[in-house]
Parts: C-alpha cells; sequence; structure tokens
C-alpha cells in the first residue's frame, strides 16, 4: 500500500469516527441511548480501523529510519485521527451526563406524580 493510500485511509476512518461520536450524542440528547451506544460502538470500531493504518504508516516510516521530513499529509491524518479519538473520549462522557439527567428527570416525574 501507498503512502497515500494509508494516509487516506487514517483520514477517512478518523472522519468516520467523528461522524458517528457526534451521532452518538445526538441520540443521547434525545434521550435514545440505544441508539448513543450503537454509534459509540462504530466510532471505536472507525478508530479501530485508523489505527491499524496509523501503525502500518509507522511501519512504513520504520523501513527507512533516516527519512525524517514528515510530509503535510502524514502530520495532518494524524492529528485527524487524535482528534477524533479525543472527541470520541469527550462524547462517551457527555452521553454518561445524559443518561444521569434522564434518571433525574424520571425520578422527579415520579416525586411529581406523588404529591
Amino acid at each position: 500500500m501507498t503512502l497515500e493510500e494509508i494516509i487516506f485511509h487514517i483520514v477517512l476512518h478518523g472522519g468516520n469516527a467523528r461522524g458517528e461520536a457526534y451521532e452518538a450524542l445526538d441520540a443521547a440528547e434525545n434521550l435514545d441511548f440505544a441508539t448513543a451506544e450503537h454509534h459509540l460502538e462504530k466510532a471505536e470500531e472507525e478508530l479501530a480501523a485508523g489505527h491499524r493504518y496509523q501503525t502500518e504508516l509507522v511501519q512504513t516510516n520504520s523501513d527507512n529510519p533516516h527519512d525524517t521530513a514528515a510530509p503535510f499529509l502524514v502530520i495532518h491524518a494524524q492529528d485527524h485521527l487524535m482528534t477524533a479519538m479525543a472527541e470520541l473520549n469527550l462524547i462517551k462522557r457527555l452521553v454518561n451526563n445524559y443518561r444521569v439527567i434522564a434518571d433525574l428527570k424520571t425520578r422527579v416525574e415520579k416525586l411529581e406524580q406523588a404529591e
């Protein structure tokens, strides 16, 4: 696989992971946690695929250890994947916060009905 193909796959899977993570957040905002979990799982799968290509990139670069110049696209691809990882971690926390909010909402409604 060429360097350009590896870079393409890293960016592709990083972008897919971000998209799935934001779909999970949208679902959690609507208190649809089953859908949110589905999208979080898909995001994890996409990140795993991106990471496999990232590993291939590192191995490709280690074949020529004297070539220290990282092309702009390599830096961009790495940045894209790492940003997706960071956003997914944050979105997981937000989904959990929405779960707490949904639980509290249910408890408040039960208390209000008991009055």
